[in-house]
């Protein structure tokens, strides 16, 4: 993966600890702005590449999209520049278990193409409403893995005229690093940023600093959610058949760590500030449990800073309880209960080799990651329009 990563033109931020904040989704994707910091400027652009669609006209007033098609969730935001950050002007989100089944079987089956394919309808709508002036539509690790992976990119294709680019896990890391770094704490030496998805997991090791972090280490493993939940057997219905299970799936995962645990163990002993920042719903979730949330609140998550003991904590709890008692607390529902265990074994095993005392929570993560590098790199190329056209001026 690259040292360099597009430029981030948000600020950094403090500490957010408090209970909730509301209901009232936040779709200004800001940090907290801080009066001795200003934000600052870079180049390093990522250019557009497959999966774009652009219409003619000033990038300064047109709106953007990013659309991210996971294992488990297919997510979109459509946003316009305003200043420094941008403003989103649509979203949705749905689950639609894209990966469902696919450890067993090696592709996509037929029920889970039909549901995304009906909420990549939705989202094509959207895109055709809001007259979106550049987008990018990628998808990771059920279409990487998949055998008939790009017959269904092409199928989504000629059925809704998104054109789905199946980025590499390198790019999926690099992304959520980018949509989400600025939400990690204040201190000196590396981080490690983790993503975990529904069919992957991401960890990324990197020295924050400047615009935009360096990336000093990562590593991808085929682990998320879903493809978790489905390789490891169900529990007896007991709850010491389900402690059992948890312990199975932390093995799993926690081998498959292995050699990033190596490679980063002397930088997390070495390190005076351990510091950790996680995307995902697991760890959204998790936050939303540990605020007591009566219900799912973006602007009481995004940015919040939980102690570490807690997430364990909270882990262990739902590793042991069953299915049907997970599914009556706020926050979890039908959607997350039979998924958030696995991710609860991930978020574990993470910890356990970069032992944070604190864990910084995003609700953001690729598809900011997209946004900012359409919107700087669309920035870049009108102001290089601009100069061309003055330079013309003076030779007439």
């Amino acid at each position: 993966m690259a040292d360099q990563s597009p430029p981030d033109l948000h600020t950094a931020a403090g500490k957010r600890r408090g209970k909730t904040s509301g209901k009232v989704a936040d779709f200004r994707y800001k940090r907290p702005s801080r009066p001795d910091r200003k934000a600052r400027d870079s180049s390093g652009l990522l250019h557009a590449s497959a999966g774009h669609v652009r219409h003619e006209a000033s990038p300064r007033r047109q709106a953007y999209a990013a659309l991210d098609l996971g294992t488990n969730n297919c997510r979109l935001l459509i946003a316009r520049p305003s200043g420094e950050n941008f403003t989103v002007i649509d979203a949705f989100s749905r689950v639609v278990r894209l990966g469902e089944g696919l450890a067993a079987s090696g592709k996509l089956s037929d029920a889970a193409m039909e549901r995304t394919l009906g909420a990549l309808h939705v989202c094509a709508e959207k895109l055709r409403r809001r007259n979106v002036h550049l987008a990018r539509s990628v998808a990771t690790e059920a279409c990487r893995r998949a055998s008939n992976g790009e017959a269904f990119i092409e199928r989504v294709r000629e059925e809704t005229g998104i054109a789905l680019d199946i980025i590499s896990a390198q790019e999926e890391a690099r992304l959520a690093v980018l949509g989400c770094h600025i939400l990690l704490e204040d201190g000196v030496g590396p981080a490690v940023i983790f993503d975990i998805g529904g069919g992957s997991t991401e960890l990324v090791l990197i020295e924050p600093g400047g615009p935009v972090p360096r990336i000093l280490d990562w590593l991808s493993v085929p682990w998320g959610v879903v493809s978790l939940t489905d390789s490891v057997q169900p529990p007896d219905g007991t709850r010491h058949g389900r402690a059992l299970r948890y312990a199975e799936m932390r093995r799993l995962v926690s081998e498959s760590f292995t050699p990033f645990a190596e490679r980063i163990a002397d930088t997390a002993r070495d390190s005076a500030t351990i510091r950790l920042l996680g995307t995902s719903g697991t760890v959204t979730t998790l936050a939303s449990i540990h605020l007591e949330l009566p219900q799912y609140d973006r602007r009481a998550v995004d940015g919040l800073i939980v102690p570490s003991r807690s997430m364990r904590d909270i882990s262990l709890r739902l590793s042991t309880m069953s299915e049907a008692d997970r599914r009556t607390l706020p926050c979890i529902g039908d959607d997350r209960a039979n998924l958030v265990v696995a991710g609860c074994a991930i978020l574990e095993s993470i910890l356990d080799i970069w032992p944070a005392k604190e864990l910084a929570v995003a609700d953001r993560g690729i598809r900011e990651g997209i946004l900012r590098s359409l919107m700087a790199a669309d920035e870049v190329a009108e102001r290089s329009r601009e100069t061309r056209l003055r330079m013309r001026e003076q030779d007439l």
